[in-house]
């Protein structure tokens, strides 16, 4: 078994990558130029990033919990088995009827998320007359603009693409954890097998080739959108998405900018 990830061991892969410091600010000059020209792994030959400004898209009010996405994403991007590996997952929230007598307009909010939500969810842990409300949400790596996973990444290996993903360079990545640490929305892990930073991609393997990502394609409700907004196209779903729906996004008063948007999502989620 591996050891875990723990502050001692983050601390001392920081240690081992400083060794170079007195060549770190070429190499990051290099590294810089470098990001600008390349495209991640994985992405189609010829494929342009500046041409491109993907967003992905969730109606909150349209999930019913199935967990189809979380299941289609391990699968496609070869996640680690378990229940602490996931590129994207379904939380449920249970909001309970206010106390008899209590001024409050709802009860306790209940969060859990079985298995990312991979294999549905069970009975609700509390009585269904008690239920005021209940909703799932999925989440996934928020792209966000001001992305503090980037900001802290030591050698570069987590990175802004032109076209809006935040991707992770396996090739660069040391494994020290920073930026799990850093992310605010929890969507980071550290994969055992590769021994890097993991989370979602927006499956760039695919939409580099004018594919969808694999949650987006097997969702039976069309509860999560996906598109270009540097290429809209007349009547599709995302383009009526922004015209019928108050957008939201996860946590906005961190200023990260998050290029997950959602609609119908309730004041508890967060």
């Amino acid at each position: 078994m591996k050891p875990p990830l723990t502050r001692r061991r983050v601390l001392g892969k920081l240690g081992a990558a400083l060794a170079g410091l007195m060549t770190l600010p070429v190499a990051r000059t290099v590294k810089a130029a470098v990001q600008k020209l390349r495209v991640a792994p994985g992405a189609a030959k010829g494929y342009d990033p500046t041409q491109h400004r993907w967003v992905m898209a969730i109606d909150v009010n349209r999930c019913i919990g199935c967990g189809l996405c979380a299941e289609a994403c391990k699968k496609e991007n070869r996640v680690p088995e378990g229940p602490n590996y996931f590129r994207t997952w379904i939380e449920r929230y249970i909001i309970t009827q206010p106390k008899p007598g209590s001024a409050v307009a709802r009860g306790e909010v209940l969060v859990d998320s079985p298995n990312g939500g991979m294999n549905g969810f069970p009975e609700p842990p509390v009585k269904r007359e008690s239920i005021q409300h209940s909703f799932f949400v999925p989440k996934l790596c928020n792209l966000c603009a001001h992305s503090p996973c980037a900001q802290v990444c030591p050698v570069g290996a987590t990175f802004d693409a032109p076209d809006g993903a935040v991707l992770v360079d396996p090739k660069y990545c040391i494994g020290c954890g920073f930026c799990i640490q850093a992310c605010p929305y929890g969507c980071r892990f550290f994969n055992p097998y590769t021994r890097t930073a993991d989370k979602c991609s927006l499956c760039y393997h695919r939409i580099t080739r004018g594919l969808r990502p694999a949650c987006v394609e097997v969702c039976p409700t069309e509860a999560r959108l996906f598109g270009d907004l540097k290429n809209p196209v007349a009547d599709e779903a995302l383009q009526k998405f922004y015209a019928e729906n108050r957008v939201q996004a996860l946590k906005p008063h961190l200023g990260t900018e998050p290029r997950v948007v959602y609609a119908g999502l309730d004041k508890e989620v967060s």
